[in-house]
């Protein structure tokens, strides 16, 4: 496995060695340029603990976090987890740790473009693979492995699943798991697996599996809060680091370092994650009963339509859909219509990168009533302008 070589490892001078010695030993050494005003005396009031910098994140938390996947059946070892503010910040760290400017990771389209930004900001190329629909979505693997076969594969140092998709809401299938893990071992790429929509299956096929936790290859799994606890403002989330052994225990030598200059954690938050977790669960069921009756009223609402333009397709799991509306009509302009007409905006297919006009995205989130009356919006004005 190569990793980027922006990533600072060279050896530790003599001081740093017998410091990490003495800590590994049990000791603990004063410091005459000790500047952590939290050791002595200077903490304010309402912050009175002391700070200890950990780099993956306080050990109690840490702790918590691994009691609770395990809890849901994943074996994780505390060491292998990193915690942070959210996500999109776990990608621009795994961004650093594997890739060097004019590098390149895969993503799949369709797909939110937040990997694409972060990826430019890293100085990096985002190429991208397709999921492709017939009647489902599915990942195609002659495409990737085309990809890291080619002159570009060399560049390509990441592949990034989404399990399920946003929007498209599509699980990675086993048997396509199968075969990317192989590509990604033989070929040395890193997965990121992005599994924040995870426990939100909707109308799943059997055989769906978390990767986090994944041997076959070195994987970045990452999950959070944002979706968890439907709490995007608790600014929370996590990797775990999986694979082969000499492969996880030098990534995450590096990514130590990339942790350490960052050190996002703040201890108030940190305090809250034992609680939150244990209001995790609840927090999920209460969501997932709200998308899932949701989506049954969708259904009943498009079938009862007399018209029958609009159709939603197969949702596997996640918060969204993706309505399918007549393709003679403009998505700019349909959007734009329901703006003037309903004061209701909304997200068409091609920010996504649909393959062809005719999409509209919709959240199965909001109450009840809000929810058929924006499933109507829609209606109403894809009718009219057909009319």
């Amino acid at each position: 496995m190569r990793f980027s070589s922006r990533v600072d490892i060279s050896e530790p001078n003599p001081i740093a060695k017998a410091e990490a010695e003495a800590k590994t030993n049990g000791i603990t050494l004063g410091k005459l340029n000790d500047s952590n005003p939290t050791k002595h005396a200077l903490a304010p009031e309402l912050l009175p603990d002391i700070y200890g910098a950990e780099p993956r994140g306080q050990r109690y938390a840490r702790e918590a976090l691994a009691a609770f996947l395990q809890g849901r059946g994943n074996d994780v070892d505390v060491e292998d987890l990193y915690i942070l503010s959210s996500t999109s910040e776990a990608y621009s760290w795994l961004i650093k740790l594997l890739c060097d400017a004019g590098d390149a990771v895969l993503a799949p389209k369709p797909g939110y473009p937040l990997i694409e930004s972060i990826a430019r900001l890293e100085c990096v190329d985002m190429i991208e693979y397709q999921q492709r629909f017939d009647g489902s979505w599915y990942i195609d693997v002659a495409e990737l492995r085309e990809a890291l076969e080619s002159e570009e594969g060399e560049r390509i140092r990441a592949l990034v699943l989404i399990n399920p998709n946003n929007p498209t809401g599509s699980y990675v299938k086993l048997s396509e798991r199968e075969a990317i893990v192989r590509l990604c071992h033989d070929h040395e790429v890193a997965i990121i697996a992005d599994e924040v929509f995870y426990d939100y299956d909707l109308e799943p096929f059997d055989g769906n599996a978390r990767l986090a936790g994944e041997k076959g290859a070195l994987t970045f799994a990452l999950d959070g809060f944002s979706k968890t606890l439907a709490a995007p403002h608790a600014k929370v989330g996590w990797i775990q680091v999986s694979g082969p052994a000499g492969e996880v225990e030098e990534s995450k030598r590096r990514l130590d370092v990339i942790a350490d200059d960052y050190l996002p954690m703040s201890e108030i938050i940190a305090k809250q994650i034992p609680l939150m977790l244990q209001a995790a669960p609840a927090q999920t069921t209460r969501v997932k009963n709200r998308v899932q009756a949701n989506l049954t009223a969708l259904h009943a609402m498009l079938n009862s339509d007399e018209n029958g333009m609009v159709s939603v397709l197969r949702a596997e799991g996640g918060w969204n859909v993706l309505l399918r509306v007549p393709s003679v009509l403009d998505e700019n302009e349909l959007v734009l219509a329901m703006i003037e007409r309903h004061g209701i905006s909304g997200q068409p297919g091609y920010f996504f990168d649909m393959p062809s006009n005719g999409y509209l995205a919709i959240s199965l989130l909001p109450e009840s009533d809000e929810f058929r009356h924006n499933v109507q919006v829609v209606l109403d004005t894809v009718n009219t302008m057909i009319a």
